[in-house]
């Protein structure tokens, strides 16, 4: 699995799917985003789609 390196979304893809930037095997800390317009974290994140994201990338 690869962590885009800006928005910090999980992929199996080299390019993000959700932005298009590159994508980064080195990541850690998981967040699984399901209901992103009533989550307190994912407003602060400036998360709008749900799905599994990574807490840091490199």
């Amino acid at each position: 699995m690869n962590a885009c390196t800006v928005c910090k979304y999980i992929t199996n893809k080299e390019r993000c799917p959700v932005c298009g930037n590159p994508t980064s095997d080195n990541w850690s800390g998981l967040l699984i985003i399901t209901k992103p317009e009533e989550s307190e974290l994912a407003n602060e994140l400036n998360i709008d789609l749900a799905g599994e994201y990574c807490l840091r990338v490199r």
